[in-house]
């Protein structure tokens, strides 16, 4: 490979895991210039060998991040220079696999040093190869598939704070929703969380479909940064080569964050926002932007975690991501709040390729559940209720039992179903304030009776 035969043994310095080596211009006429995010290989004293990557170049020297960190790499190591960028291994044997940040298996499974491999970290798929998102990813989860759909090449996170069992709701919805492969991106987890996911995969049946890349906490963080365009990278190639519908999952996109922040600082970069690199929105969305629907192949759909520090909605990561993604889900308090929550590509498949009350359903529920909400807070203020007042407390405390508990497994149909008959149980029909024709056909018992107005007694005389 061009370049492999001529090294650089002039280290500049050694700063975390961060190694500037000089590189004289021109001093090799068969040698390749290194270029920005090529790799290299550094040569230690004692004959090991460590795996970096060109994160800068700055006149006649270059600056590289170390895969496996800089301890043992001392300033008379010798560099040499791939010539070509990261590369993530692609085929149908890494399906039911797992991977590090550098991408090699770490599952004790069978080498795949032979199957062919992909740059990752490329550009975003051209515009023009893109088409509509109108197609529903179905995840058997009532608070999504109800009232904020997940719709295919969607970009997605869930907001929520340390303590949230966002990893198990994120890992259900691997299992359970309808995509052709799953492909799980893990940053910085602990051992705990990522043996979590692996047996829930495992022990739906699903993980036959499913490709894992973890950097775990005890990992390299600059290994970190690889993870989602490992990720991305596979995913698009299920897509556009063999149509499938990819549904990729990343936790924890904060993380990944803390990750370019350390390096930047490493770097002696200027910071930005609470000491966030200045490019911290670019880089986040260089990852988001490859959820594409392919007008000749399948989709990629991107469902992230971003947790917020101090549950602050306005911290930089949550902040940029929400210019981003097309919405989010609020996962808080164990439950995802469905007014915190929003899918702005939802109107692109309720009531078009779902059930014709799925829309009327969707609004009544949640203006009724607003209305228990203030019912709650009249009643906790020790005010006097009425009885549609209590009827709405009853309402929003079944509406949470049966459609917020995220644990609940239901698809699409059932839920609506179960909608008509909650409404039922606490309202009469004409307090609904739904089409007609849509209560005539789903609404369960009798017609609902015509509207009256309120009799009030007059002032003074007799009724």
């Amino acid at each position: 490979m061009l370049g492999s035969l001529v090294s650089y043994s002039k280290i500049l310095e050694i700063v975390g895991d961060i190694l500037r080596v000089e590189v004289p211009a021109g001093s090799s006429e068969n040698e390749a210039a290194p270029r920005f995010n090529d790799l290299a290989v550094v040569e230690n004293r004692n004959g090991t060998f460590s795996l970096a990557q060109v994160i800068a170049l700055k006149q006649d020297s270059v600056s590289l991040q170390v895969f496996r960190g800089t301890k043992g790499v001392a300033t008379d190591s010798a560099v040499r220079f791939l010539g070509h960028p990261m590369e993530a291994t692609y085929s149908s044997n890494i399906l039911g696999r797992v991977f590090r940040g550098t991408g090699e298996p770490i599952d004790g499974g069978p080498s795949l040093a032979e199957d062919p491999k992909v740059p990752i970290g490329g550009p975003s798929v051209n515009p023009m190869c893109r088409i509509l998102a109108s197609k529903m990813i179905r995840t058997n989860v009532p608070m999504i598939d109800v009232f904020n759909c997940l719709v295919e090449s969607q970009k997605i996170p869930i907001f929520s704070v340390s303590g949230e069992p966002f990893n198990a709701f994120l890992a259900r919805i691997g299992i359970q929703a309808d995509a052709d492969v799953v492909v799980f991106g893990g940053l910085g987890l602990i051992f705990d969380d990522y043996y979590s996911f692996r047996k829930t995969f495992e022990d739906a049946g699903v993980f036959s479909r499913t490709v894992m890349f973890v950097n775990l906490a005890s990992d390299p963080i600059v290994e970190r940064l690889l993870i989602p365009d490992m990720a991305l990278a596979v995913a698009e190639r299920f897509a556009v080569e063999e149509g499938k519908r990819v549904l990729v999952l990343l936790t924890d996109m904060t993380s990944f964050a803390d990750a370019l922040k350390e390096i930047s600082i490493a770097m002696d970069q200027v910071p930005a926002n609470r000491g966030y690199p200045g490019d911290l929105y670019s880089q986040l969305a260089r990852r988001y932007e490859k959820a594409a629907d392919y007008a000749k192949g399948g989709s990629v759909t991107l469902l992230t975690v971003t947790t917020m520090p101090g549950d602050d909605i306005t911290h930089p990561v949550p902040d940029n991501t929400g210019y981003i993604t097309e919405g989010q889900f609020y996962l808080h308090d164990g439950v995802i709040d469905p007014f915190g929550s929003l899918s702005r590509l939802k109107q692109n498949v309720i009531g078009k390729i779902t059930r014709e009350d799925h829309n009327q359903i969707m609004n009544t529920c949640i203006r009724l559940y607003s209305g228990a909400r203030d019912a709650e807070q009249k009643q906790a203020m020790a005010f006097e209720l009425s009885d549609y007042d209590q009827r709405l407390i009853k309402f929003g405390g079944l509406f949470k039992d049966r459609f917020m508990d995220i644990n609940v497994d239901i698809c699409l149909e059932d839920a609506l179903d179960l909608a008509w008959k909650t409404l039922a149980e606490c309202f009469q029909a004409g307090e609904l304030l739904m089409k007609q024709e849509l209560i005539d056909k789903y609404f369960p018992g009798p017609p609902a009776p015509a509207m009256t107005s309120p009799q009030v007694p007059a002032v003074g005389g007799s009724s």
